[in-house]
């Protein structure tokens, strides 16, 4: 490095000493503006640190006015150091002042240096503050020079990260935002409720004890040794088809191995080594850069590239650091918040529910699979929260407003206070909604309802009990599949389908056959890519394809329902000769349980889950072999407006409570009607107050929702008037599209009948 005293390896060794004097903050800051000043031969070297009010306050320098530490504070569209923060790029320059956003501040003195290189100091891609050094001299710093003030930049991050800094905030100034209590507002509500207790990641990030090594060629050999493994696994895995946790796809794994082989990354961190840091500590700060970048692009194509070079990243230091790179789900602290960038069902339904309190996601709509099964175990979730996983540290107090869509990292006393008297607030509702439990299920009109719930699991069989619940509208049986480690056997299916029909007493179950594919994957069996898996192979298509797999489960169903009333519908459903075909393999499995002398339900009536838009032009010939029918309203929503529910760019681009949308569900209740075959809802608008709403004015009286939701729902329909409903429905499906919108004028109604929404 030109000009430097001893070069980066000597800076670093010294930082470690400096690091490891017992002395005040605010002289240990002194003393590395110093040892930074000195070693790059700098007339100057200045600490600015992010404040929580997002303002950069000066809080060490050498060569500048020293009245200036603690009183010049800039924002962060402001003056070199601000730009430096916002962009979280280096910026080196000959001629400072003839930059645009030079920003002159007198009381620094600053105005005599010309040459400026400022790097901001970064951890997981958050920008904490802005290292700089200056000259009078107008030159360029070199690459060695721009690179050996990153790498000490990662170690005042460090340094700042561990709240060494809030004791240097003065009375009435806000305190260093690293630490800080972070309110993000505007993510998209995937459960209701609340949740208070403490971030655990999905994906661990792994913890650096030690940044600066004595041996860089010592480092140099783990890193090339680590990545050779780390390729060789990958080999391993794409030979196999499948991760060990299951559920990425052959392409995620052919680019992530291709991004193994990037020679710039390579390069990258070999000159992170070569600056004094440890093999870990080179990749995280490569990680960190990239999570910067990353946070700053908008197109879809270039970030998620980014993201795999930062999955490679982290699998990379667990192999450094010998860490299993597979998360641990089986040791869950009390009060978990799971804190993940993105997950599938199955990944979820790994986590032990009794500890999990809440989930944060930094992507996932709120009719993603991975929400439907959060609100089926109860467990409050908020999506498109950027960066979660960032921002977020292991053990960190965290409280999730599946209200608002507002998660709150590390808040205050009183923040923790008010969001636990809510808590109650919410219990005693429920309470109420107890209270609700051996009512009628009648309508303030007289008109009779039906109450069902959504489950899929042996633990979710309490719920009937406890809801009063008229049965089981809908058993997702795939949730058996998703959280085994291979495929259930026959006994263990027809073991659950008992245990099920055996809670339910006399009370309706209705098994909707094994519906994966898409993003619901299962570990053990080799995946399909596809250019579009809602759209592909899955579900009834799967099950038709490979019968076995279908009549096996069939059979199952059929001896675990002898002796009582069974229900059994086929997913996703697209044209009538499907039914008949999935019809007749049940017809099949009935007779060949009879040849063998097994003991036969009492009754077996098969139906079709309404999923696919082109049902709706085969409702008669349909009806007329069906014993009943089931709306499923999340895909039947996301084929009929072709918006991806699990793309949160497009999932709430339409409303399921509108014109068109309202139109084709009346049609489908009409059409059962008019057959004397009895028609629900299973999807999440029902589970809504206001979904619920809108499909009792048009005409549904069943409806099957997620417990949670059961209460709620039913103290609305108790005081509903369907007849008035209908009345301020029906004239808008009439008429043009256009106009207000029928949510709205729910809610206006709902207001003016003292209906709960």
């Amino acid at each position: 490095m030109r000009a430097a005293l001893g070069g980066p390896r000597v800076l670093l060794r010294r930082l470690r000493e400096v690091m490891a004097e017992p002395v005040s903050a605010q002289e240990r800051l002194d003393k590395i503006v110093v040892l930074i000043a000195a070693n790059m031969v700098a007339e100057v070297c200045s600490v600015y640190v992010l404040r929580v009010d997002g303002m950069l306050e000066l809080y060490a320098s050498e060569g500048l006015n020293r009245e200036a530490v603690h009183q010049t504070v800039m924002r962060q569209d402001e003056g070199l150091v601000g730009l430096v923060a916002s962009e979280a790029n280096p910026i080196n320059l000959s001629e400072a002042q003839s930059h645009p956003a030079f920003s002159y501040r007198p009381e620094t003195g600053e105005e005599i240096y010309n040459s400026f290189l400022g790097v901001p100091v970064l951890r997981a891609g958050n920008t904490l503050g802005v290292l700089v050094v200056q000259n009078r001299a107008r030159r360029t710093y070199s690459e060695e020079e721009e690179e050996a003030l990153q790498t000490t930049a990662m170690v005042l991050a460090e340094m700042i990260a561990s709240g060494e800094l809030s004791s240097l905030a003065r009375p009435g100034v806000p305190a260093p935002a690293a630490r800080r209590p972070l309110h993000i507002s505007g993510g998209t509500v995937l459960t209701e409720g609340i949740a208070l207790g403490h971030a655990v990641l999905h994906e661990p990030r792994v913890v650096i004890t030690n940044f600066i090594a004595d041996d860089a060629q010592k480092e140099l050999k783990r890193l090339r040794a680590a990545i050779e493994t780390m390729r060789s696994d990958l080999d391993l895995l794409l030979e196999r088809g499948e991760l060990p946790d299951g559920g990425e796809h052959r392409e995620v794994l052919e680019a992530y191995r291709m991004f193994a082989d990037d020679r710039g990354w390579m390069h990258r961190l070999e000159e992170a080594v070569r600056t004094g840091l440890t093999a870990e500590a080179a990749v995280e700060r490569v990680q960190s850069d990239t999570r910067a970048r990353m946070l700053r692009i908008s197109d879809p194509y270039l970030r998620e590239r980014l993201h795999d070079f930062d999955d490679l990243a982290n699998r990379l230091m667990h192999q450094l650091l010998g860490q299993d790179y597979a998360p641990s789900r089986d040791r869950l602290p009390e009060n978990a918040v799971l804190v993940a960038r993105s997950m599938g069902p199955a990944a979820l339904l790994e986590y032990d529910r009794r500890r999990l309190r809440g989930l944060v996601l930094e992507e996932g709509g709120p009719n993603s699979h991975v929400a439907i099964v959060a609100r089926a175990l109860g467990i409050p979730a908020v999506g498109e929260i950027a960066n979660a996983t960032g921002i977020a540290d292991p053990g960190d107090a965290i409280v999730v407003d599946g209200i608002s869509g507002d998660v709150h990292i590390r808040p205050t006393a009183d923040m923790q206070a008010a969001y636990g008297e809510r808590v109650r607030l919410r219990a005693r509702r429920q309470q109420q909604y107890l209270a609700l439990r051996d009512k009628p299920s009648v309508t303030r009109n007289g008109e009779p309802f039906s109450l069902m719930i959504n489950a899929g699991l042996a633990v979710d069989l309490p719920h009937i009990e406890e809801t009063g619940a008229a049965g089981v509208g809908l058993f997702r049986t795939e949730l058996q599949f998703m959280v085994a480690a291979s495929f259930p056997r026959a006994a263990e299916q027809f073991s659950l389908y008992r245990n099920v029909l055996d809670a339910a007493g006399d009370r309706p179950v209705t098994f909707r056959t094994l519906d994966v594919g898409g993003d619901k994957v299962l570990p053990y069996m080799r995946n399909v890519v596809e250019e579009n898996p809602a759209l592909g192979w899955r579900a009834i298509r799967l099950g038709l394809d490979r019968p076995a797999l279908l009549r096996s489960q069939v059979r199952a169903l059929l001896r675990a329902g002898a002796g009582r009333d069974l229900r059994v519908m086929f997913p996703m459903i697209a044209a009538v000769e499907e039914f008949d075909e999935a019809k007749a393999l049940v017809e099949r499995e009935l007779t060949h349980l009879r040849r063998h002398g097994h003991r036969l339900p009492e009754r077996v009536d098969v139906g079709s889950m309404v999923e696919v838009p082109s049902l709706l032009y085969q409702l008669d010939e349909l009806l007329e072999r069906v014993d009943f029918l089931s709306v499923g309203s999340n895909d039947l929503a996301q084929f009929f407006y072709a918006a991806d529910r699990g793309n949160a760019r497009v999932a709430d681009r339409f409303d399921q409570i509108s014109v068109p949308m309202l139109r084709a569900l009346r049609d489908i209740a009409y059409k059962g009607r008019a057959h004397a075959k009895p028609v629900a809802v299973c999807g999440e608008l029902a589970s809504r107050p206001i979904g619920a709403l809108a499909l009792a004015a048009i005409g549904y009286r069943s409806l099957s929702v997620a417990p949670s939701a059961v209460g709620p729902v039913k103290a609305m329909l108790l005081d509903l008037d369907t007849t008035k409903a209908a009345a301020v429905v029906e004239p808008m499906l009439k008429g043009p599209c256009g106009g207000q919108s029928v949510r709205d004028r729910l809610k206006e109604f709902a207001s003016a009948s003292g209906l709960q929404l």
